[in-house]
């Protein structure tokens, strides 16, 4: 049966559930791999290189109170080893990113109940002067939804705020899988999924720019992976806004989670994600690997499997570290990593516009 559906998909018809989870659960993994490059050629054609972003992640607190089980950065309010960073730390770090060349900063901390809506404005606002060219990739939904109840404000107001203040875009963090079943499982204090993609709809409609993500491999189903990859989906096809779409597997390492979740999701358990998700989203045009949690070399053969970016430099990570996982990546090395799968690296912004192209050395 997963033939015929695989198939369908390569005519460019749309798979239904069904036969999506018919493909994560029992197609063979070549015949992924092959539908799913046919099917990031019409988005990408061979030309096109791999791209990817040098950008800088900026954990401005560590301070939550979401207690989420798969999170080992976190402290607790009023803990001693608790922290927002002063502004100065900040303007350090993006300049750090600036001199080499960075073109995206990505802000994300915790549900620190001292900051209201004033802290956030005060902070974009002074990275805008500061850097005006710079993007501001920041504040998960799940922050987003903290501050509107912190403040005491409507959805619509935070995210103009956050907009006029100098917010560019919106990380997909905190959808970890949108069914609600799941998220009562593993966060039960965060926002759960209906609301996550309450907050991506209205930010669309501002036309405001964002990303999809899935953490898996943690209680979640096959089921479950198909339906929040619908969700997605469904909601773009609606309103659309999702520049890419970013999957990555559970890390238990020093987690509570991994007390109740003894197995780790394989290699090919994330490479078959990564092709249905690209055989299945059909209106989303760029598929990111996630070197950062499944290190590059899985990163690079994820391109095999209809991956077209390998996402940012990063340059500073915290939250994925802090459970375990370190998998520390340079601009050279990333640059060499995509030569080696016979590709042309490229340079982008978040918008995924090409800045610079670097071509495959002649001797390859």
């Amino acid at each position: 049966m997963s033939q015929e559906i695989l198939k369908k998909a390569l005519k460019g018809n749309r798979l239904n559930f069904d036969e999506s989870l018919t493909l994560l659960n029992q197609a063979n993994l070549l015949d992924l791999s092959y539908t799913a490059n046919e099917i990031r050629k019409r988005f990408h054609p061979d030309s096109d290189p791999i791209t990817y972003v040098i950008d800088r992640n900026v954990n401005y607190t560590n301070i939550c109170d979401a207690y989420c089980t798969f999170c080992a950065f976190y402290v607790a309010p009023g803990s001693k080893d608790g922290y927002v960073l002063p502004y100065e730390i900040i303007h350090q770090k993006i300049q750090e990113l600036v001199d080499l060349g960075g073109t995206q900063l990505l802000l994300q901390g915790g549900h620190n109940k001292d900051l209201g809506i004033e802290y956030y404005e005060d902070l974009l606002s002074s990275i805008r002067h500061d850097f005006p060219s710079l993007t501001i990739h920041g504040f998960s939904p799940s922050e987003i939804d903290h501050i509107t109840r912190i403040s005491n404000l409507s959805l619509i107001e935070v995210l103009q705020r956050l907009v006029k203040a100098g917010l560019s875009s919106i990380p997909g963090g905190g959808a970890e899988i949108l069914t609600e079943n799941v998220k009562k499982k593993i966060s039960p204090l965060k926002i759960p999924a209906h609301r996550w993609l309450e907050i991506m709809q209205e930010a669309h409609k501002l036309n405001i720019k964002t990303t999809a993500t899935m953490m898996f491999g943690s209680v979640d189903t096959a089921y479950d992976q198909i339906e929040h990859l619908m969700a997605i989906r469904d909601l773009q096809d609606n309103y659309p806004g999702f520049t890419a779409f970013i999957a990555w597997s559970f890390q238990r390492g020093d987690t509570p989670l991994a007390k109740i979740v003894h197995h780790q999701a394989s290699a090919v358990d994330y490479l078959r994600l990564v092709s249905v998700a690209r055989i299945v989203l059909d209106n989303i045009k760029n598929i990111q690997s996630s070197w950062v949690t499944q290190g590059s070399s899985l990163g690079q053969i994820a391109f095999g499997f209809g991956a077209n970016d390998f996402g940012g430099t990063m340059m500073e990570e915290n939250v994925v570290s802090a459970a375990g996982t370190s998998c520390d990546v340079s601009l050279a090395e990333m640059i060499h990593c995509i030569h080696q799968t016979g590709h042309n690296a490229a340079q982008r912004d978040t918008q995924y516009n090409i800045l610079k192209v670097e071509r495959l050395p002649l001797s390859q």
